[in-house]
């Protein structure tokens, strides 16, 4: 076993590990909460959709690192059912009755915006206290953009559908009340603004929970529920069928089946290609031809994939690999790093390529493992500013889907040229090999150091480079720990921390989401500085 291998297995399994925290996240009220016959987040997704079908879960992560529970109150993801893709946000009542903190409004945004930009139906297991009240200052006020999405999904014809299983209650009862489809269940669902014990403060009534937002009340009198389901699992059925009714139907291309092929090179072997230390370049190629189809004859569109990936340009800018290949029978370009800096050359090659892209309606593949845009005198003077002002631009304003995949480091303006999270991709995944920030932990330390050595001379000081160096290790550390896939994955800054053999199927499920949608290209971009 390879010592890359080694490492990566390693961080693989400390991966699974955190991962476990978010499915573990209500403890002892788990328990509890199976003893009420009730089932769990999880549970409810896993019978929602079609058998043998996969569940795509997305930011398990969300809240690491800070004072709420792993995974924020929510478990959220993409899984057929009925033969249609949806969007699938569920409560975990277990975490504080599924009150929704920071980090789960965070995370309800992120999964709102991948339903409209790809198109997807979305089903709500509603079961949620409303806001996490210590902290509803910072819930509060961002909090209504969840309702608006709802409306606006609506009206983009993007059905919404919401499944309640207990308490919703204040803002978790707008859920239901905003949805085109409401299930709740008998003796279970209570949808109320507020509770018996709030309207006998505010009002001086005195009342019941079944009178004020019970299920059968509001299937038999307020008009509020659309369906009354016996128990969870009836609910679940009627949900389903819900689904099965809705006349979906995708209006992208679908691939070509004939083009599908396995990998030519062995997925499981992507586990011996990242460095221990991400400062050792590595050749994308290898891990494109264990993520791509590999060679198909049976091809109906014609001689273009008898091969795995075309290069383009491959003798020009060669620290930027780019090129043409099939993934899971999708028509894809990818843009990866091949020796981590990005210099003129680099940054005009993936310029016309993305605008190549945007030409054939191409989907766009970015693959990270860069240091960031080149820097000094000789680049400085040859134009590095406009040329990679050139890239950015081209990746900003480039309308087709966008996928990002950070394998390695994914430092400083190389992050936005190579389309990090600001820039809107489709989807971002990390592998737990990945390492984000401003620059590299010693970079930005020695920069720091340089910094205080130059303002000392100029008062005429002494530089205590000894007392300085303390505090040099402590901010490498700092840099270093805040650079890790695990707290970028807890700020929500990726859709997910992915094992690297899992790519190849999480990315085929993202582009056969994508489809949900037609592709257009970009039919101008912004002012090329030349």
């Amino acid at each position: 076993m390879t010592d890359r291998r080694t490492a990566m297995l390693e961080k693989i399994e400390s991966l699974h590990a955190e991962q476990a925290k978010a499915v573990e996240a209500g403890g002892k009220y788990i328990a509890r909460h199976k003893e009420r016959g009730k089932l769990t987040a999880r549970e409810r997704i896993e019978l929602l959709v079609d058998e043998g079908s996969a569940f795509l879960e997305l930011m398990p992560l969300a809240g690491w690192g800070s004072d709420f529970p792993v995974g924020a109150s929510m478990v959220t993801g993409i899984g057929v059912v009925e033969g249609v893709e949806c969007l699938i946000v569920a409560n975990d009542p277990t975490v504080k009755g599924g009150a929704l903190n920071p980090w789960s409004l965070r995370k309800s945004f992120r999964a709102s915006e991948i339903a409209e930009k790809n198109g997807l139906p979305t089903i709500n297991l509603t079961e949620s206290g409303g806001a996490d009240l210590p902290t509803q200052k910072e819930i509060f006020i961002p909090g209504g953009r969840g309702f608006r999405d709802l409306t606006r999904a609506s009206a983009r014809k993007q059905p919404t559908i919401s499944v309640v299983f207990g308490n919703s209650t204040a803002g978790g009862a707008y859920v239901p009340g905003m949805s085109d489809y409401v299930i709740m269940v008998k003796e279970r669902a209570k949808v109320f603004l507020a509770g018996p014990p709030l309207v006998k403060m505010a009002t001086g009534e005195e009342t019941d929970d079944e009178s004020l937002g019970g299920a059968e009340m509001h299937s038999r009198i307020s008009g509020s529920s659309d369906f009354l389901a016996a128990d969870e699992h009836d609910a679940i059925r009627q949900a389903r069928r819900v689904v099965a009714r809705l006349n979906w139907r995708k209006r992208g291309a679908a691939p070509d089946p004939a083009s599908y092929a396995e990998p030519d090179l062995d997925p499981e072997e992507l586990l011996d290609l990242i460095p221990t230390d991400l400062k050792e370049p590595f050749d994308p190629r290898e891990a494109i031809l264990r993520i791509v189809d590999g060679v198909s004859t049976g091809s109906t569109t014609g001689p273009d994939n008898l091969v795995a990936f075309d290069e383009f340009k491959p003798l020009y800018g060669t620290s930027l690999c780019v090129g043409w290949a099939r993934l899971h029978g999708h028509e894809i370009g990818i843009l990866a790093n091949a020796r981590g800096v990005l210099m003129s050359e680099e940054a005009q090659k993936a310029a016309q390529f993305i605008q190549l892209a945007n030409q054939k309606d191409t989907p766009l593949l970015f693959l990270h493992n860069t240091t960031g845009y080149m820097v000094g005198t000789d680049y400085e003077q040859g134009g590095i500013i406009k040329h990679g002002a050139l890239m950015i631009n081209a990746v900003s304003n480039s309308t087709v889907p966008h996928l990002t995949v950070i394998m390695g480091a994914s430092y400083g303006a190389g992050n936005y040229g190579m389309n990090g999270r600001a820039y809107d991709p489709r989807f971002l995944f990390t592998w737990p090999s990945a390492k984000s920030s401003v620059m590299g932990p010693q970079q930005l330390a020695g920069v720091l150091e340089i910094v205080a050595r130059e303002s000392a001379e100029k008062k005429g000081e002494v530089f205590d480079a000894e007392g300085f160096k303390a505090i040099k290790e402590m901010v490498e550390a700092q840099i270093e720990e805040q650079s890790l896939p695990y707290v970028l994955s807890g700020m929500v800054y990726d859709d997910g921390v992915i094992d690297p053999r899992d790519t190849r199927t999480v990315l085929g499920i993202c582009l056969s989401v994508i489809d949900n949608q037609p592709i257009e290209g970009a039919l101008s971009f912004g002012v090329f500085r030349m």
